[in-house]
Formats: C-alpha cells, structure tokens, sequence
C-alpha cells in the first residue's frame, strides 16, 4: 500500500497580516484558525501537510523595534529577527492548529521548528541587495543611517527610502532530516517560516548572514527535499490573473509547466508579487513535483476541490 499524499502549504505573510488589517494578534489568530481550519479537513482525509509561512509584516516590526530602541538595547543582526520571526508565528500556528484538530477530533501532535536555510555567499544577491526592510526614512536619515551603518537605502516606490537587503536562493534546509523523520512520525511539522534563517557553511561550521530568503523559493525547496506530490502557495488573491490590474484580466484555472512558463517568460506575472510563486512553482515541478495550487486561504478547500485557485501540473 502506497504512502499517503505528502503536502507541503505555504501561507504567505500578508495573509496573517493583510495590508487592510492593523495587525494585532486577535487578528492574526483569526485568519490563521480559518485557514488552519481547513488544513484539518485534508489532515482528516489521510493527507499529510507540512506548514511553512512568511514573515514579511512581522519581521519588519521585529526591525523598527530594533531601530526604536536601539540607543537603550544593542539590536538585533537580521538573522536572529528572522529565527525571532519563526518562533513567534510558529507557535502562534502550532497552537490553534492543535485547537482546531482537537475540535474536529483529529488528534494529531503538532511542532515547530525553527529552520536553518544554507545560502551560497558568493550569491550575486549580495552583490546587488533588492529586498526592502523596516521602515520608511526621509533621504537625510537615510544617509546618515547608510554611512554610520553600511546599509543601502533605496527610494521604495516614491513613498520613502528603506533599506535593501540580500535575498539569496535557499540552497537546501539544514534541518531536512529531522522535519522529514518527524513526519514519517506522523507529526505535523511547523518550518521554515520566512524563508528561513539564512546560513552560510564555513567547513563543517555554519554560520547566519544579514539576508531574508523568499518564502516561496523556500517552499519549493522544502517540498523538494521532502518528495511532497502537492505544493500549495497561499496568498492575496483567489486566482492567478493573466493582464492583472488591466480591464482585461482574466483568471487562470489550470495551465501547464509549459504554459505557466510561457506566460512568465511573457511578463504576464509582476515581479515581487506572483512572479516569485510561479518560479518557485515551475522549480517545484522540474524537480518530480506533481502539481502546485495557487489561491488565497479563504478558499483553500474549494481549490483542493478543483472549483477555484489556479492548478499547475507537471505536464
């Protein structure tokens, strides 16, 4: 008898913290038990999910508490932010994820653990830092934070100037063996939120680096490294829309490795926002995956169902 369906779900950061919510943690409980919800309903069904998720609004609160206070407490390098990030969301997860099995009667155990990811430090994105961080700064302290700490600040879209970090590709997950035995165990596995810590190898020695890791590269890498037959990448919108914000747009249901590919290769999805799910889905699908669905997670059941969401496959 085969092996039950092994899923690993991404939950995106801003659908714990929408950019129409003020982000408290009443707040981000409740988004996260509707979604958690209906992870419990394939759990029931006999699948086997893995959970990973971003980190993007808390993280960035981690930074600007790091720079509010940072005359009266030495801040903190933004790979322990990120492992910071990891445990508080995790255990936010873990916790209602655990309620909403006992709910429903499934008992299941549940863990988090805070992952370690191993980038390359020769990356050209270290060379040509993109990913903006933290808060927004008038052009004079900008400069002054960007000599008195060697940061590069960048105008972000004409609403102030930010800090830009490395985003690095994951290379491969430094706790894979332990998430993997604790889900032939049967435990619901909490990991690489954000991305992951990024690492870099010294010898037999690792090391954190200042960088944050897109989610979704590490999701695929996740999913990978795990054998999943389903990635899902939870997000913003229902469904991919091929002309999005045009008068023309229109969803996409289902399409192809090839399709999807094509339509990237186009400049259909924008960069920085569906761009990086698509890459990182395609990559998924090279590497032996089997399909990835993408919606957001209020309609997380109806797209298993295959009424909604836009499905991917491999061939």
């Amino acid at each position: 008898m085969g092996r039950a369906e092994l899923c690993v779900v991404a939950l995106g950061g801003n659908a714990i913290i929408p950019h129409d919510r003020s982000g408290t943690i009443a707040e981000q409980r409740e988004l996260t038990r509707s979604t958690m919800a209906q992870v419990v309903e394939q759990v029931a069904r006999g699948v086997r999910v893995v959970l990973t998720h971003g980190n993007g609004p808390i993280v960035g609160n981690i930074v600007l508490r790091n720079e509010a206070m940072a005359e009266r407490i030495p801040p903190m390098p933004l790979d322990v932010c990120g492992a910071d990030s990891q445990g508080g969301v995790g255990y936010m997860i873990q916790q209602v994820l655990q309620n909403e099995l006992g709910r429903a009667g499934v008992p299941r155990p549940v863990v988090t653990v805070v992952t370690q990811v191993e980038v390359d430090p020769s990356d050209p994105a270290f060379r040509q830092p993109t990913k903006p961080i933290g808060p927004f700064y008038r052009p004079s302290e900008a400069a002054t934070l960007g000599a008195a700490k060697g940061w590069e600040m960048r105008d972000d879209a004409g609403r102030g100037m930010r800090r830009v970090v490395a985003s690095p590709r994951p290379l491969r997950i430094v706790e894979i063996d332990v998430i993997r035995m604790l889900v032939d165990e049967g435990v619901l596995v909490v990991c690489c939120g954000g991305g992951g810590v990024p690492v870099v190898r010294h010898g037999k020695e690792i090391q954190g680096i200042e960088a944050v890791i897109d989610k979704d590269h590490t999701a695929a890498v996740l999913a990978t490294q795990l054998h999943a037959t389903r990635l899902l990448l939870l997000t913003g919108v229902e469904t991919v829309m091929r002309g999005f914000g045009t008068q023309t747009a229109s969803p996409l249901h289902s399409l192809t490795l090839a399709e999807a590919d094509g339509l990237l290769q186009a400049g259909e999805f924008p960069a920085g926002s569906m761009e990086p799910k698509i890459r990182a889905g395609l990559d998924f699908l090279r590497a032996g995956g089997q399909e990835v669905l993408i919606t957001d997670p209020e309609h997380l059941s109806a797209a298993l169902a295959g009424t909604t969401g836009t499905h991917i496959g491999a061939a």
